[in-house]
């Protein structure tokens, strides 16, 4: 009876795992008190986090969102200017640039690990502007881009280098989104030690969470104290409660920051069960006629944070959202691709540069279950049904 039970229960997509100090560490905020936005466990997270990826100082904030937004304040990108990102993320990292008044502008990914395309930006920033008075203005829309906004998607990092030699030569800023792939290794470099500023999230599907909350790392100090100016309200004197410019309530809370500590005991041992989980997957699903895996670059470690497969229908013989539904019959939860970001409404007044990837990973893409949870048996089940909708179709 308890088997059957069992077997009756969703397979989720990417779901929190609590099995260390989580219970612990919120107790014992609860019984001191310190529940809000001021307690030690705070300040704990921050230094945690920033020795784990190597940056002197962190921001602990109350979504990814939020690190966002403040981030690109704080490297001084003003309202009228651009920020290069790719046209295939998640909705955050273009409406933070928004919220400061700035505009996206999507740059096409590379096929092979469907991050930003280093070439692509690098042809924008060559024929698609021109420097004029000290900045490099997009011709098309005569605004000045200041910065490139590498989102390291899917657990997957970007390939930095050629990103940091084009933003030296061009003199922009760079503001990792790091919000998936915490974590992750380029080039024996930690994902977020990167850029002048990086960004993390950990929300619920995250590798690690708080329930909400995210992070913003950087080297230097006046940018930290900046951001964590902004974050608090912008108080410049809390006796007198005196604020001289517009600031935000994005602070992290006590009791998240105790789960985020507990959780970041584990993080490493998260990696290990993540990348277990995607070798199952490809040892299980290559040679699947129409089936493209997850490829990982050299020098690159990813965390696998979602296993994201893209589908042939022709080859395979059902699309991506007919596949979908056949694991969602068997209470199996997947994911779509994002929509392509240059093609939605809020952003119809942003420039696209040679969008001829990000379409056809949108109509093919299927993220699979992988949370770190997952069972052995589970993800059999998932492999099953995927390779029972196409019975013989191996090469």
């Amino acid at each position: 009876m308890v088997e059957k039970e069992n077997n009756k229960k969703a397979i989720c997509l990417s779901v929190p795992q609590i099995q260390g100090n989580e219970w612990k560490y919120v107790k014992e905020c609860l019984d001191t008190n310190w529940v809000s936005s001021s307690g030690e466990y705070v300040n704990k997270f921050e230094g945690v986090v920033a020795n784990y990826i190597g940056r002197k100082f962190a921001v602990a904030c109350i979504n990814g969102t939020s690190a966002l937004h403040i981030a690109l304040m704080v490297a001084g990108i003003r309202p009228d200017e651009e920020v290069l990102l790719p046209g295939l993320t998640f909705v955050a990292s273009a409406n933070a640039v928004k919220y400061i008044g700035a505009y996206p502008v999507f740059i096409d990914v590379e096929s092979n690990f469907l991050q930003i395309d280093p070439d692509k930006v690098n042809d924008f920033l060559t024929r698609e502007c021109k420097y004029s008075k000290g900045k490099f203005i997009n011709l098309k829309t005569k605004r000045a881009v200041k910065a490139i906004l590498p989102v390291h998607l899917l657990g997957h990092s970007v390939d930095m280098d050629p990103i940091l030699k084009i933003a030296e030569r061009f003199g922009l800023k760079v503001i990792e989104d790091a919000a998936q792939s915490l974590g992750g290794l380029y080039k024996e470099r930690k994902v977020g030690s990167l850029g002048e500023l990086a960004c993390l999230s950990f929300n619920g599907n995250k590798i690690i969470t708080t329930g909400g909350g995210g992070m913003i790392l950087t080297d230097n100090q006046k940018l930290a104290q900046r951001a964590r100016y902004f974050i608090t309200q912008a108080r410049d004197d809390a006796l007198e409660h005196i604020h001289n410019e517009i600031g935000y309530n994005y602070r992290l809370t006590n009791i998240q920051a105790a789960i985020g500590v507990a959780q970041m005991e584990q993080l490493d041992e998260f990696i290990v069960k993540k990348r277990q989980i995607a070798k199952k997957y490809n040892e299980a699903l290559t040679g699947v006629k129409g089936i493209t895996l997850p490829q990982e670059a050299q020098g690159i470690r990813s965390i696998f944070w979602l296993y994201t497969i893209l589908i042939d229908k022709n080859s395979y013989g059902l699309s991506n959202k007919q596949l979908l539904e056949k694991l969602k019959a068997a209470n199996i939860e997947t994911r779509l691709f994002w929509h392509p970001l240059y093609s939605l409404p809020p952003f119809k007044d942003c420039y696209a540069h040679r969008m001829e990837v990000v379409d056809d990973v949108h109509k093919s893409g299927l993220s699979l279950p992988c949370s770190v949870g997952l069972t052995p048996k589970q993800q059999d089940k998932v492999i099953e049904i995927i390779g029972c909708c196409i019975a013989g179709s191996r090469g």
